[in-house]
């Protein structure tokens, strides 16, 4: 009999913690763990180098059939990312390609690229999948949904954190301005936009730690899973 692999889709606006808590949630679990966010940020990377506006339609599908984008876990379970044969795991964490990311995410023939590289590996592994629309599109039928949220101030006080723990220059007022133009552009865009699912629990951080923020998630899933 064929083995059914489980799922667990987590949601939810730029800075809420998606990737930190899936990545910790796939090792608590034994689950592979997908970052959609970095497969888009790899493709608005393609997007910054050849020079086409992220918005420019036109210009980015034509980049896509030259597109050569490689996602590997390693021993340490982590994902890797490669264009046309480059490591660019760290060059799409720029804050400048954050932009870029948001852009080229908007537009369907993007997504439509993206999308049946993201099913397949829902049919080959237990899963936990972190992005926009993956309770909504990618894996409408997983087997736990999470939107993960927090407030806006206490998103941009992490991202600026963050950007700063890497060596990057980073100015907070500037880190929640560009927040909240990307939660606007994510949750109104015609392309698969940002929303909660409808089976989806939320899950509200704001003001809690790190672990406290684990804590509930992990219980929250196993919960659904029966594990």
């Amino acid at each position: 009999m064929e083995r059914g692999y489980r799922s667990v889709a987590i949601d939810g606006p730029a800075g809420a913690g998606k990737s930190t808590m899936a990545k910790r949630l796939a090792g608590a679990l034994n689950f592979l763990y997908v970052d959609t966010g970095a497969i888009y940020r790899t493709v608005g990377l393609a997007a910054f180098q050849s020079g086409t506006a992220p918005g420019d339609r036109a210009g980015v599908s034509a980049l896509l059939p030259g597109l050569d984008i490689g996602l590997a876990h390693g021993a340490d379970g982590l994902q890797h990312m490669s264009l046309n044969g480059a490591d660019v795991t760290e060059e799409i964490r720029r804050h400048e390609i954050s932009a870029y990311a948001s852009g080229v995410s908007a537009l369907p023939e993007v997504r439509a690229f993206l999308l049946e590289r993201q099913r397949a590996l829902a049919r080959t592994h237990d899963v936990i999948m972190d992005g926009r629309d993956i309770g909504t599109v990618v894996l409408p039928r997983a087997d736990v949904k999470i939107f993960l949220t927090a407030a806006p101030e206490a998103r941009a006080r992490r991202r600026y954190e963050e950007l700063l723990a890497r060596g990057q220059s980073a100015d907070y007022p500037a880190v929640l301005r560009d927040l909240l133009e990307r939660d606007e552009r994510d949750s109104s865009r015609a392309a698969a936009p940002l929303r909660q699912a409808e089976d989806a629990v939320l899950v509200d951080t704001t003001g809690l730690s790190l672990e406290e923020s684990f804590s509930l998630l992990l219980e929250t899933v196993r919960g659904r899973l029966g594990a």
